[in-house]
């Protein structure tokens, strides 16, 4: 009796050692990386219970959220009050668009740890998602549980920007500021506001304070070269709207203040050139509509759909030489064949080779054969 009592317990011992030493294996597998290695291993425990939020944590890391949800869930069955195990579930479940889920699980998270302001904050952007008012509240929440909260600060004060309370959304701007002096959204709140609130010599500093810290986009750029102009410096809008073009080179507006910012500086030649290409962009016939269908399709990575509706614009209007060539450039985005693209631009260019859309083609092919080049060499 007292042998098989003792081998008990060396099978016992044993099977310890062998679940722990398990353990470690898929615990060193995710630390290095190896993810769907360390899923594996975890599997083969004994008890799934303990490693569940393990299993769901490295199918995040390889990007299957679909096994990652199942497996979080089985792991905030077995330990509903693990709050760690919940908030990465519910983050989850937000980023894959289970808003009302995710609410839930908040909400069950702040009946853990009411005084944790991430709680309130991540709970805030569901809500926020699902076009719940009550979001602003949560914000709050996480604020007044944190008063450095660059996030939730800066939701806050964008509220306020957006209702025009410009000095309560400078408030709190210059808060967060206090903490985290470089922060880019803040920053870009900063801007706004001395924009809208017609403040341009501040406008002007804080949008070259975002081109300072390494920011670039089209908004930043048009608002700074509006704000030039408003002080006569022309070269300096000049060089912000090309920068506009450089991101959207059909833009007709922007060749248009161009045109109109090189007439006040007396460069009559570069002013017509700039009016001209503005003035060809906006020559627009009725068949219109559906080039902006094809505009509205593409923005939303629906290539294909796009194509179908700018081809009705041209056989609305064969002479829509735009159309024709947005049916070009949105091929570009929608086929992987870069030699086929190649072949599109240059059949457009031979076609119409007086017109401003084939210098556009005649830039592309150039960048596309520089790709090719690159892929060739690799």
């Amino acid at each position: 009796m007292r042998l098989l009592f003792v081998l008990i317990c060396v099978l016992t011992i044993s099977n310890t050692e062998a679940q722990t030493s398990i353990l470690n294996q898929a615990d060193s597998l995710y630390r290095n990386g190896n993810y769907s290695k360390a899923i594996e291993a975890y599997k083969t425990h004994t008890n799934q219970d303990e490693v569940s939020a393990k299993i769901a944590k490295a199918n995040v890391a390889i990007g299957n959220y679909d096994a990652a949800l199942e497996y979080y869930k089985l792991g905030a069955a077995a330990d509903p009050k693990n709050g760690l195990v919940l908030y990465e579930y519910a983050k989850l479940l937000s980023k894959t668009k289970n808003f009302e889920a995710s609410i839930e699980v908040f909400n069950t998270l702040m009946n853990i740890d009411y005084r944790n302001p991430n709680y309130h904050y991540e709970m805030g952007l569901a809500l926020e998602r699902i076009g719940n008012s009550t979001a602003l509240n949560r914000f709050w929440s996480a604020y007044d549980l944190d008063q450095t909260h660059q996030k939730a600060i800066f939701k806050i004060a964008k509220h306020f920007l957006i209702k025009r309370k410009h000095q309560i959304s400078h408030r709190y701007i210059d808060e967060g500021l206090e903490s985290y002096k470089n922060n880019i959204e803040l920053t870009s709140l900063k801007a706004q506001n001395y924009y809208y609130q017609e403040d341009y010599e501040n406008a002007r500093t804080w949008f070259q304070k975002l081109i300072n810290l390494g920011e670039s986009s089209e908004f930043i750029h048009a608002k700074l070269s509006m704000i030039h102009a408003e002080f006569l410096d022309y070269e300096l809008a000049i060089a912000q709207r090309k920068l506009v073009l450089k991101s959207n080179p059909y833009n007709a507006d922007a060749m248009f203040l161009i045109g109109k910012y090189y007439n006040q500086l007396k460069d009559y030649k570069s002013a017509e050139k700039y009016i001209k290409q503005a003035l060809v962009l906006q020559d627009v016939p009725l068949d219109y509509e559906y080039q902006i269908l094809g505009t509205v399709l593409n923005r939303q990575d629906k290539h294909k759909e796009a194509i179908e509706a700018l081809q009705k614009s041209v056989k609305e209007n064969p002479e829509n030489i735009s159309s024709e060539f947005y049916i070009v450039s949105t091929k570009d985005k929608y086929y992987l064949d870069i030699e086929t693209k190649i072949k599109l631009y240059e059949d457009f260019r031979d076609k119409y080779p007086n017109t401003v859309y084939s210098k556009f083609a005649s830039q592309r092919i150039i960048a596309l054969k520089e790709e090719k080049f690159l892929k060739a060499e690799d």
